[in-house]
């Protein structure tokens, strides 16, 4: 026989607001208003960096990221706390300044693990620009 809870709202032991969920070794899939679902283990970021890459580099926020290195101008190295299964992730880069004009990507393919991932990133010139901010996120399978 298979087990359902339904509820609307889990929060803390206070009743104060939401609480962490910790689902080990499951599956779980969410209809979204149709008859289509999401595995949210799946779909969840499995780390996301926000950094400023101007001047001393500096991690403002993230998740599961060990360290920034800063190359030389542009060039970033980004270090996972958890490694990935493998090299084959998904990621998305994005960076820009205050003073107008951005372009960011850009990864080394050279220099991309289950660890680390190299990002560059270039103002609409094509030359290597260290931005103020920068953001990656990282979709996939952990190891």
């Amino acid at each position: 026989m298979t087990s359902q809870l339904n509820v609307d709202t889990i929060v803390d032991k206070a009743g104060s607001g939401g609480t962490n969920v910790k689902i080990a070794n499951t599956s779980v899939t969410v209809a979204e208003g149709g008859s289509g679902t999401t595995n949210t283990v799946q779909g969840l970021a499995k780390g996301w960096l926000n950094f400023n890459g101007t001047g001393t580099v500096a991690i403002t926020d993230s998740f599961n990221i060990a360290s920034i290195t800063d190359n030389s101008t542009g060039d970033y190295t980004n270090t996972l706390s958890n490694p990935m299964n493998n090299s084959n992730f998904c990621y998305t880069a994005l960076g820009g300044n205050t003073s107008g004009a951005l372009s960011v990507r850009i990864e080394n393919a050279n220099n991309r693990s289950t660890t680390t991932i190299d990002l560059l990133s270039y103002n609409t010139s094509s030359q290597a620009t260290d931005f103020a901010d920068m953001n990656t996120l990282f979709h996939g399978d952990l190891a």
